[in-house]
C-alpha cells in the first residue's frame, strides 16, 4: 500500500489540481503546438515518444507518473503484494470510458493481453508486460497480476501500459481492432481528460473535454494539438497568436522568449538521453576507409574505436555553444534524479587519446561513415550531429551527415539500415532499465529485450545482471545492480550518451504550466494564471 507521506502528497497534489481546473467553467479553446506528430493513434502500436505523449490526452494507466517522475495512483487507487510473486490492484470505481461504459479489471486484462500481439510494431510495450506471467480478475474492480519471480519494478512499468476499452477495441484479429483503424477514430476510446474528436495526420489532433472524467477537470472545453516540426514555425505561432503554447523552445529564440513580457517560459531537467549507436554487425552498410572504398571488417566493431569516437566529443562545447546551456553532458543513461544513475561515470573529452586509440586499432588514417539521424525530433538534432561530425572529422573519421525528418528516420532504423545513428530514449518508467531492456539487452522477444537495439548489440553478462536486478526486491541491492549494468554498456561504448536534454515550454502570459521530467507535454496541465 502507499505510505502515509505519498498519499499526503496525491492530496495535495490533487487540491492543487482542483484550483488550477477553477477555470473549468470557462469554456475556452486551446491551442497547443508539438514538435514531433504521432505515427498512430493506438496507443499500444510503437513505444514512441509523440505517440505516447498524444496518447496520454485520451488514455489513461493503471499508475502514473507524477511531474517528477514518481508512481501515484492512476486508474489503481491503491495496490499491494499478496505474496513475493502476486500483485492486487484495487482499481476506481464510477470511472466511464468516452462512450460511457464502464471501466473494469476485464478492460484491464484486455489491454495487457493486446499488448504482444500488436502487429508490425516497430517498437513494442510488452517489456512492460512479459514479467506478467499470468492474471487474475478477482471482482470487477479488482485484478491480481502473478509473476515468475519476486518483480518490484510492477508499479514503473504499469505506467507504460495504456488501458483500452475491450468493448471498443475487440475484433477478429488477435490484437483486436487494427492499429490503422484507429486513425479514424474507432477504438480511441479512453478514460482520460480527453475525448477523440478528429486527426489529420502529421497536421492536428482535435480534442474535446471529458465532462464525465474522474478526475479534475482540465481547464479546456476544446483542444487542438498541432504538430510544428520547424522551429521558427513554432515560434512564430506563439508570437502571433495563432497557438497559446509551444513545447521545445528553440535555443535560437530562448533570449527573445524569456525577455518578451507577453508570454511565459517553463524549463525542467528531463530523463531524456541523446546518444548515438554504432553497429554491431560483422558489415555495417555506412562505413568505409579514409578513401570511401568498402571495408573487409566493421571498424566499430572495435572497442577502442568506439571508445575513440566517445572521446572525440565535447560535450560541454555543444552545452553551451549549441544547447544554450539547456543540456546536461552526462555518461549515463539516466539523469541523477533518476534510480540507476552511476555517479562514478563522468563524460571524457581527449581528442589527442582517441586518435592513439584509432591509430593502435588500426586505423592512423581514419575512416568514413555516414552519421544517421532525425532533423525535427530533438532539440537542436541536426546541429548536434554536425557538430560532433566536425569533432570526429578532427581525429581523422570523416562524417557525413544524413538527417531526415522523423517519419522517415524510425521506419528505416527499425530495419537497421544504418551504421552510426543518433537517437533520444526518455526513461519512461523512470529508472534505469527502461534504456537497458529497450536498447541494450540482447535482442529477445519472449523477454520483451531489445526492441530498440538498433547496434545489433548481445553482452549476456551485462543481460545477467540487468535481470538479477529485475527480481531483486531490495532497493539497495537493486540500485548497485542496475548501476553495474549502465557502467558495463557505458565502457563497452555502443551505446553512447551524450547529454540529458532540458525540455522548455512557453504559452501567453496568462497561461501557466506545471514542468515533467519526462518531457510530456499535456494540454490538462496548462492552466489560466491566476
Amino acid at each position: 500500500m502507499p505510505s502515509l507521506h505519498f498519499l499526503r502528497r496525491i492530496v495535495a497534489a490533487t487540491a492543487l489540481m482542483l484550483g488550477m481546473s477553477l477555470g473549468a467553467a470557462q469554456a475556452q479553446e486551446f491551442k497547443l503546438a508539438m514538435s514531433a506528430p504521432p505515427s498512430s493513434m493506438d496507443p499500444h502500436f510503437f513505444n514512441l515518444f509523440p505517440n505516447i505523449n498524444v496518447s496520454d490526452h485520451m488514455f489513461e494507466t493503471l499508475v502514473k507518473m507524477d511531474p517528477d517522475s514518481k508512481p501515484v495512483p492512476g486508474l489503481a487507487e491503491s495496490w499491494r503484494l499478496i505474496d513475493d510473486t502476486t500483485w492486487e490492484f484495487k482499481l476506481r470505481r464510477g470511472v466511464k470510458f468516452h462512450d460511457g461504459s464502464e471501466f473494469t479489471a476485464e478492460d484491464v486484462a484486455w489491454s495487457i493481453d493486446r499488448i504482444p500481439l500488436i502487429a508490425n510494431s516497430p517498437g513494442r510495450f510488452d517489456s512492460y508486460t512479459k514479467a506478467i506471467v499470468s492474471k487474475q480478475i478477482v471482482d470487477p474492480y479488482t485484478i491480481r497480476f502473478k509473476t515468475a519471480s519476486p518483480y518490484p519494478l510492477m508499479l514503473p512499468d504499469l505506467t507504460a501500459v495504456f488501458i483500452v476499452s475491450k468493448k471498443a477495441t475487440a475484433g477478429p484479429l488477435p490484437q483486436g481492432l487494427a492499429s490503422e483503424e484507429f486513425a479514424t477514430g474507432r477504438g480511441v476510446v479512453g478514460t482520460g481528460p480527453f475525448k477523440f474528436v478528429r486527426f489529420a495526420r502529421d497536421d492536428r489532433v482535435e480534442l474535446e473535454r471529458n465532462e464525465a472524467y474522474w478526475g479534475p477537470k482540465a481547464a479546456w472545453s476544446k483542444v487542438t494539438l498541432r504538430f510544428i516540426a520547424a522551429d521558427p514555425t513554432r515560434v512564430a505561432a506563439l508570437l502571433s497568436g495563432d497557438v497559446d503554447a509551444i513545447e521545445n523552445v528553440p535555443t535560437a529564440d530562448l533570449k527573445r522568449i524569456r525577455e518578451n513580457q507577453n508570454l511565459n517560459f517553463f524549463s525542467k531537467v528531463s530523463h531524456r538521453m541523446i546518444y548515438f549507436n554504432l553497429d554491431q554487425r560483422e558489415k555495417s552498410p555506412h562505413v568505409f576507409d579514409a578513401e570511401g572504398k568498402p571495408l573487409d571488417k566493421n571498424p566499430l566493431r572495435d572497442l577502442r574505436v568506439r571508445r575513440a569516437l566517445s572521446m572525440a566529443v565535447n560535450r560541454d562545447a555543444i552545452r553551451d555553444r549549441l544547447m544554450e546551456g539547456l543540456s546536461l553532458p552526462t555518461a549515463n543513461l539516466v539523469p541523477p534524479t533518476l534510480f540507476g544513475h552511476n555517479p562514478t561515470l563522468k563524460p571524457v573529452f581527449d581528442a589527442d587519446a582517441a586518435k592513439k586509440l584509432l591509430a593502435d586499432a588500426g586505423y592512423p588514417n581514419g575512416f568514413s561513415i555516414t552519421f544517421h539521424g532525425p532533423n525535427n525530433r530533438y532539440v537542436n538534432d541536426d546541429q548536434i550531429m554536425q557538430a560532433i561530425a566536425q569533432m570526429w572529422a578532427r581525429i581523422g573519421v570523416k562524417t557525413r551527415v544524413d538527417a531526415m525528418p522523423l517519419s522517415v528516420y524510425f521506419g528505416r532504423a527499425s530495419k537497421k539500415e544504418f551504421s552510426v545513428t543518433l537517437v533520444g530514449w526518455g526513461a519512461q518508467t523512470g529508472e534505469a532499465s527502461s534504456p537497458l531492456r529497450s536498447l541494450i539487452a540482447c535482442e529477445n522477444k519472449e523477454k520483451g529485450f531489445g526492441a530498440l537495439n538498433y547496434p545489433s548489440y548481445c553482452n549476456p553478462k551485462m543481460d545477467a545482471v540487468l535481470e538479477e536486478g529485475l527480481r531483486t526486491v531490495d532497493d539497495k541491492k537493486r540500485l548497485g545492480l542496475f548501476q553495474e549494468a549502465v557502467k558495463m554498456v557505458v565502457d563497452d561504448a555502443v551505446l553512447v550518451p551524450v547529454h540529458h536534454q532540458v525540455t522548455t515550454w512557453a504559452a501567453k502570459r496568462t497561461i501557466d504550466y506545471v514542468g515533467r521530467t519526462d518531457e510530456r507535454t499535456y494540454a490538462h496541465a496548462f492552466f489560466p494564471k491566476r
